[in-house]
């Protein structure tokens, strides 16, 4: 069977043509035989709502340009001959091929310069959002590495051990931050991170053994025990063991909410910079996706050192 470029969908109705009492225009009637004819080719399509677009000029003679969108949102456009004999699905925007060397050398340029331009809006963006937080490293160092990561992650454990490698090896030059982006896949990652979130009201330090604690025990750690091993982490720490308890499960309700609202904030902020897994890196705003290895970020800091 053929395959749409757009799947999966929902709900499917039928384009029949004006409303009732309403003559039909000719590009309603195009429209209309379009659509049934791709109900025919495809018909995955009487499951879903689809409207179909405008038509539009190409530039190129007898031939137009389409869309129909599929329950609201997802649009899938295409090229369809004057005659309707032929209709091409783009899967893709054109690419212009036209370009010399020097056209290829400035499309280049401002490529690079867009590039520059919105690194330093994440920057930014991701230095307004972590001011106050827990930091390892050099506070005042010129490169700033932020990770978003999930306590139960294992690929976060192994970005974990990195971390230790790079601030032992570069500190100076790094001011390290961790925010929480808890999946949803990862039952005792969330109680961590309002756990440590809850940590950090009090003491920088405490949150740090509550992030190393889960990392080094993540095997053994689970919903039931995840509070009481932490409990234990914190064991040499200066917090008031009592308003911490009270924050994490709630009892204090202004302080869980606090520890709440701080989570569901960097949740927000890794998906507004594009974090669709853990965990997310951003060293002065140039994303290293995955737990890569440490010549990766030593080399991201070189060049976040050199462009400073």
């Amino acid at each position: 069977m053929k395959r749409l470029f757009v799947l999966p969908l929902l709900s499917f109705v039928l384009f029949t043509g004006p409303a009732c009492g309403q003559s039909a225009t000719p590009d309603e009637d195009r429209k209309s035989q379009i659509l049934t004819n791709l109900r025919f080719e495809f018909p995955q399509l009487d499951q879903y709502q689809v409207e179909m677009g405008e038509f539009s000029p190409t530039g190129v003679d007898g031939l137009m340009e389409g869309s129909f969108i599929v329950n609201g949102q997802q649009t899938q456009r295409f090229l369809v001959t004057d005659d309707n004999t032929k209709l091409y699905l783009i899967a893709a925007d054109p690419v212009d091929v036209s370009r010399d060397e020097a056209g290829l050398a400035e499309a280049l340029a401002e490529r690079e310069a867009a590039a520059r331009q919105e690194m330093a809006e994440r920057a930014a963006t991701l230095n307004e959002a972590i001011a106050g937080l827990p930091v390892r490293g050099n506070p005042d160092a010129p490169v700033t590495v932020v990770e978003f990561s999930d306590f139960q992650c294992p690929y976060c454990a192994r970005a974990a051990t990195t971390m230790e490698e790079l601030i032992e090896k570069r500190g100076d030059d790094v001011k390290f931050v961790y925010m929480q982006y808890p999946l949803p896949n990862h039952p005792w990652a969330r109680p961590a991170s309002i756990a440590a979130l809850c940590a950090a009201q009090q003491d920088d330090e405490a949150f740090w053994m509550l992030h190393d604690g889960y990392f080094a025990n993540q095997r053994s750690l689970n919903t039931s025990n995840v509070i009481e091993q932490s409990q234990g982490y914190l064991a040499n720490s200066n917090l008031d063991m009592d308003s911490w308890l009270a924050c994490t499960d709630g009892t204090d309700e202004s302080a869980n909410a606090g520890a709440v609202a701080a989570l569901n904030a960097s949740m927000s902020l890794a998906q507004e910079m594009g974090v669709s897994g853990t965990p997310g890196f951003f060293v002065n705003g140039e994303f290293l996706n995955g737990a890569k290895p440490l010549a990766d970020f030593e080399a991201a800091i070189d060049k976040a050192n050199a462009d400073s």
